[in-house]
């Protein structure tokens, strides 16, 4: 493994960079307290696991060189953020002191952040273009640098995430009430809907 401080940058980098994981975090810390966006960050962080993964099989292989995996792969992950979009969008306005902001189990938020990061593209290409090119695929130590590697991008991301949650926080008492609940479900859709039309609209 070489140039791990690099890694560690260009990493920060794809992470602070705003996306459906992001996204995902700020909404959770709107609507579930910094301690309630926690198993979501953590969901995100362990779908990464699951990225870097596949990226090493052969998996990993046919989608970097198949155009059809890498298309029904890019089409399975912006029908997700659509429908993502418009649930959030139909969706009433949140309050923040009534039951359903406490309906959504860790669990069940932890299980959202990793199928959300499973279809994240900003996710897929770091572990299919970048992440290759600090670990020797021939090496001894190759098990183990994978797991440094993949471990520092998941601490990184649980940090950097648990920022934007304290940022996003910070702003509920501005948006404690029904226009503001209106404003964070229409802002959050419309989102998703733009981060899925950018991966719809994405070649390899």
């Amino acid at each position: 493994m070489h140039h791990y401080l690099l890694f560690l940058l260009m990493a920060s980098l794809a992470i602070l960079t705003p996306g459906p994981g992001v996204l995902n975090s700020l909404g959770n810390a709107l609507r579930f307290g910094l301690r309630g966006s926690l198993p979501g960050i953590l969901g995100v962080a362990g779908g990464s696991f699951i990225v870097a993964a596949l990226s090493a099989t052969g998996l990993g292989l046919l989608l970097a060189t198949s155009a059809l995996a890498f298309t029904a792969l890019k089409w399975l992950g912006a029908c997700y953020l659509f429908y993502l979009g418009i649930k959030l969008l139909r969706a009433p306005a949140f309050r923040f002191h009534t039951p359903e902001a406490k309906r959504t189990g860790p669990w069940r938020q932890f299980a959202g952040g990793m199928l959300l990061q499973l279809s994240n593209p900003k996710s897929i290409f770091f572990f299919l273009a970048i992440f290759p090119q600090f670990i020797a695929a021939g090496s001894a130590h190759y098990t183990s640098d994978f797991l440094l590697l993949v471990s520092s991008y998941s601490a990184l991301l649980v940090l950097i995430h648990s920022a934007y949650a304290l940022l996003a926080h910070s702003l509920r008492r501005w948006l404690d009430n029904e226009r503001g609940g209106h404003l964070i479900n229409k802002a959050s859709g419309a989102s998703f809907l733009v981060f899925g039309s950018l991966l719809a609209a994405s070649n390899r």
